[in-house]
């Protein structure tokens, strides 16, 4: 898949803001998708079919956004990934038992960075984030990384400023 090639598994998905690929050891689909939301209960509802309309959203692809997140917040603020996951992050809103799709919040840390991150701070943070997961083995442009973290810092500051959480939808 290329940037900005907008099909996962046949599906079309050129209506969606973005979709980005990374490559790893084997082709995944993973579709995700940060969403602003006044609330758990009200971003839980997003669990079956995503955020779709219902919610301002950013879609992107195939990179694990749950170890993303925490390796963000280390980044931006500090600690380390493990205190930040044994604290429970990401907190889980809803999920599915089989494996299926999840909602998860950011924390109010990351929102709180990302909502005051210059955009140099945002790309280093690209660059850095980039290079962990070249050391993991999967590819991430240093480009791709600062437009996701760039469009998501921007997100979170529109939601605060309406007194919204950031939440993700993962499929």
């Amino acid at each position: 898949m290329e940037v900005g090639q907008y099909e996962v598994n046949g599906q079309d998905l050129s209506g969606r803001s973005w979709m980005w690929a990374v490559r790893h050891d084997a082709w995944v689909s993973v579709i995700v998708e940060f969403f602003a939301a006044p609330d758990d209960t009200s971003s839980a509802l997003a669990l079956q079919a995503g955020p779709g309309r219902a919610f301002e959203s950013l879609s992107f692809g195939n990179f694990d956004p749950e170890e993303a997140v925490v390796e963000w917040e280390c980044l931006l603020v500090g600690g380390s990934f493990e205190e930040l996951v044994e604290a429970g992050e990401p907190r889980i809103v809803a999920d599915q038992d089989d494996d299926g799709c999840v909602v998860f919040a950011l924390s109010p840390r990351l929102s709180a960075a990302l909502a005051g991150a210059e955009r140099s701070e945002l790309a280093d943070v690209a660059a850095s984030w980039a290079a962990k997961r070249a050391e993991d083995g999967e590819v991430i442009d240093v480009e791709v990384a600062d437009v996701i973290l760039g469009e998501l810092a921007a997100l979170v500051s529109g939601a605060r400023r309406q007194g919204r959480s950031v939440y993700c939808w993962v499929a």
